[in-house]
């Protein structure tokens, strides 16, 4: 029995395993089932960004299709020289900070007026949303329509009240041409920024306004001290999409005006080179110039806004 005990030999023991909790199960999960989206968007995204790259670098014949020769840095260089591109930049930047204002204030008075209706809730949200689900070409020849120098509702309205502005050619003139291109955009587009406001307002727990009434807190202290602060998440999520989306704005300035008169924005400028100038080589310059432009302000956005909401949320939820 001792020598039989002694040539046994004790096994060693294992470390127990760590097991995975709950939250890692379900990030595991999450990953594996979000990756063939994930993998098939960069695939759909990788492509064209990658092509639009390369065609940046090369010059192309305009007489010889196919004929192309490397070009370096000199397509971006000849784009940021470009005072047409300079002023691209100028007149995009210029529309969305004006269109987002008017849009924000427009969209937090319909998100209220919405809220606060105690009849036909449905039928006054649909009313609301209507401009936004219009096509935005349909949109641009409505305001086109309207602002017609000779038959256009603005005009004659102007010249059957007597007053000044009637003759105007609102189109034709560099400073007009970019008041109603922001004016077709906030019709279009304030719904949307009213749908997301909206949304924020609804989770806002009535208990808080009644306890402020009990303090005697009229309509103006209720909507400064607890309707705009707990609604800030919901205003910069809306402010960040439609910021971007400004940005890129295309298809209200090509209908609206051609890009004449201080309207041509970042993106319609990288179309008129590209296929209306067909300089391959510099329109793909400036749409990767748009493309890196919009990502520095999302990127900004981001650092800068993304953490206020983290913070504005975790406040919310305390």
């Amino acid at each position: 029995m001792e020598a039989a005990t002694a040539d046994t030999k004790i096994a060693p023991t294992r470390a127990p395993r760590k097991r995975r909790t709950a939250e890692e199960d379900e990030r595991r999960l999450a990953r594996f089932m979000i990756s063939p989206s994930l993998i098939l968007i960069a695939i759909v995204a990788a492509y064209p960004i990658g092509y639009a790259v390369w065609l940046s670098f090369h010059e192309y014949s305009v007489r010889v299709p196919g004929l192309s020769r490397g070009a370096g840095f000199r397509n971006y260089t000849n784009a940021l020289n470009d005072s047409a591109f300079q002023s691209a930049i100028l007149n995009t930047f210029i529309f969305t900070a004006a269109s987002v204002f008017f849009e924000l204030i427009l969209g937090v008075a319909m998100a209220l007026i919405m809220h606060n209706a105690t009849r036909g809730k449905g039928v006054l949200r649909t009313i609301v949303l209507v401009p936004w689900a219009i096509l935005t070409v349909v949109t641009a020849i409505t305001w086109q329509t309207i602002f017609e120098p000779q038959l256009g509702f603005v005009n004659t309205a102007l010249r059957g009240l007597g007053l000044p502005g009637g003759n105007i050619v609102w189109l034709g003139d560099k400073p007009y041409a970019m008041i109603v291109l922001v004016i077709a955009d906030v019709w279009k587009t304030a719904p949307f920024m009213a749908l997301l406001v909206l949304a924020g307002m609804q989770v806002i727990p009535n208990d808080v306004y009644d306890a402020a009434k009990v303090d005697g807190a009229n309509a103006w202290q209720r909507f400064t001290k607890i309707t705009l602060p707990l609604l800030k998440p919901a205003i910069l999520v809306a402010l960040i999409f439609r910021t971007l989306d400004a940005l890129r704005i295309f298809d209200l300035p090509f209908v609206l005006t051609k890009g004449t008169n201080g309207t041509n924005t970042l993106s319609f400028e990288a179309y008129q080179q590209l296929r209306e100038n067909r300089l391959i080589g510099l329109g793909s310059a400036m749409s990767i110039l748009t493309f890196l432009i919009v990502m520095i302000v999302s990127f900004a956005y981001i650092r800068f806004v993304g953490g206020n909401i983290r913070g504005l949320a975790d406040e919310g939820g305390r």
